[in-house]
């Protein structure tokens, strides 16, 4: 519901008008820093009273007592309207629409002055839950300073002034500088070094956060994005950000010998950054890869790495993140047998692999026992009556994940398999955890070649914002790169064009569109899924790995 109209469009752009004050709002002095309130101009004054009419009937709308007064001729008061209006936001009723210019600085500060007058606080929000790392119970945080210390650091930042920060939110208590927070996930204490308030560039030091906070830590050193910082005599941990895994990649290297030593800092730090970034080494050829979420993202981390950490660097063309998977169920044995002078190795298994099921939260924690899940990968141990020694069973594990690691048809990650131990005997002398993770890495590599294995594309969500005159031009070639077009729709004088496209066909994309639209287009991306990819194109993909 808009709740501003804009005074003039595009380069005639001069205020807001605020249809529940009914005012007019103009921008001037140094970037829009000084607001003049004026009476609303003559030739907008209809089009006001008539939007300010539709946004108090959508208002008392919400409220039945104060729509049976409205009905009755009784017009609420500012602060009642406001209150209203705060309500029924927070239960997600009404949706405010605000105008404004962050290019020229208008109407910004408008707009955070509605953050503050109707989106939720702490308060109005049910409380935090989380696990208690001791027992696995669900516990809650509720937003109150006498509550034990709980906050999420959910950014880490590198300042050339005070080295690195770590952004967190305040949940539950208060939190001291110069004190001790626990980290669960490493079960270590750390100390807070000094706690900064953040306004944009500029920071100010303050002695204690309450709850409802956000602030920045200096001096925390094993604290990662996602973690959660708390008090050790009440631990909790609570959910963690979940991103996704990167879908290109591509070659780096340092353009000087001196620049080696500080690429590899300068990739480091820019990776604790940025969960979304990824670094590694090819065991192959010993080249640096680094993947994340498109070209633009690769771009601007090669850019930073010249501009913050002065290393200049040699790029390789992206490289798409391909995976692969198994479309059918299939059974396999493992056996590692090796005799020298001493003592030998013994480590036979016998497995089962199978698609991995999708399974909803309830279903997920109904799993029995015996069967582990993580990301892509579930692992089920059906042994019985000892024929593989406990004692092995972990190292089982770990060769099945080092197996699918390296895929059997182009040598991509093999992603969604369930693997089954079911049976496998072992040597009183010989057997070791070594050999038990060798047979198993072997065994399912072969199971996963007779499961039907298929290649996987990441699919990428497209929408292309174009004139009407080239939308034609634009859904054709959208269609010769494989898209799946899933609507079109009005945007103003624009179409709007969302298709789904394999990130393979989307290199050099924006290039193309602005060459076939005269510069007038956009688009944006997001991944989407990962999908099998057509058995032609899997064909070149496997040939050119070969």
């Amino acid at each position: 519901m808009r709740v501003q109209i804009p005074i003039g469009l595009e380069d005639k752009f001069e205020g807001v008008i605020d249809l529940l004050r009914m005012k007019a709002y103009y921008f001037e002095g140094d970037m829009g820093s000084e607001i003049i309130e004026k009476e609303i101009p003559e030739n907008l004054k209809a089009d006001a009273t008539k939007y300010h009419s539709e946004l108090v009937e959508k208002i008392v709308e919400t409220d039945d007592a104060m729509m049976t007064e409205y009905l009755e001729g009784m017009i609420p008061s500012m602060d009642v309207l406001k209150k209203t209006l705060r309500k029924a936001v927070i239960a997600n009723e009404i949706f405010p629409v605000f105008t404004g210019s962050a290019l020229k600085n208008k109407g910004v500060q408008l707009i955070l002055d509605a953050v503050v007058d109707y989106l939720p606080s702490p308060l109005d929000i049910k409380a935090i839950s989380g696990i208690d790392p001791n027992n696995d119970a669900v516990i809650e945080r509720h937003a109150s300073d006498k509550e034990p210390f709980s906050a999420l650091a959910f950014k880490v930042a590198t300042d050339p002034f005070v080295g690195q920060l770590i952004f967190f939110r305040v949940y539950s208590g208060t939190l001291s500088a110069g004190s001790y927070i626990y980290n669960p996930r490493t079960r270590n204490k750390e100390r807070i070094g000094r706690i900064l308030r953040m306004h944009a560039n500029d920071r100010e030091e303050v002695k204690q956060v309450f709850a409802g906070e956000i602030a920045a830590a200096v001096g925390l050193k094993d604290t990662i994005t996602s973690d959660t910082i708390c008090d050790e005599n009440s631990p909790i941990i609570l959910d963690r950000i979940v991103f996704p895994e990167p879908v290109i990649s591509l070659r780096i290297e340092p353009k000087t010998k001196a620049d080696q030593e500080k690429m590899g800092m300068a990739l480091n730090r820019l990776a604790q950054e940025d969960p979304t970034f990824k670094v590694s080494t090819d065991q192959e050829t010993g080249e640096t890869i680094i993947a994340g979420m498109g070209e633009l993202h690769l771009e601007i981390i090669v850019d930073r790495m010249k501009r913050e950490f002065t290393v200049e660097a040699n790029v390789g063309k992206p490289q798409v993140a391909y995976r692969e998977t198994i479309n059918g169920a299939a059974e396999a044995e493992g056996k590692y047998i090796k005799q020298s002078g001493g003592r030998g190795n013994y480590g036979h298994v016998k497995i089962k692999v199978k698609p991995m099921e999708v399974l909803t939260k309830e279903e997920l924690e109904d799993l029995p026992k015996n069967t582990k899940r993580s990301v892509g990968f579930e692992f089920v141990n059906s042994i019985k009556g000892g024929v593989i020694p406990q004692e092995y069973i972990a190292p089982c594990e770990k060769g099945f994940k080092e197996g699918l690691d390296r895929g059997v048809l182009a040598g991509f990650k093999i992603v969604n398999v369930s693997v089954e131990l079911w049976d496998g005997s072992y040597h009183e002398v010989d057997s070791n955890e070594m050999a038990f993770k060798i047979a198993a890495s072997m065994a399912v590599q072969d199971a996963c070649r007779r499961a039907n294995p298929v290649v996987l594309e990441p699919m990428m969500k497209v929408e292309v914002v174009t004139p009407d005159k080239f939308m034609g031009d634009v859904t054709g070639n959208l269609s010769s790169k494989r898209a799946l077009i899933e609507g079109m729709e009005d945007r103003g004088m624009n179409k709007v064009i969302k298709a789904i496209v394999p990130l393979s066909e989307m290199f050099g994309y924006m290039t193309g569109l602005r060459s076939m639209t005269e510069g007038r287009a956009s688009f944006t991306m997001e991944f989407f899924r990962y999908d099998i990819v057509p058995n032609n194109v899997a064909e070149t993909i496997i040939a050119a790995r070969k």
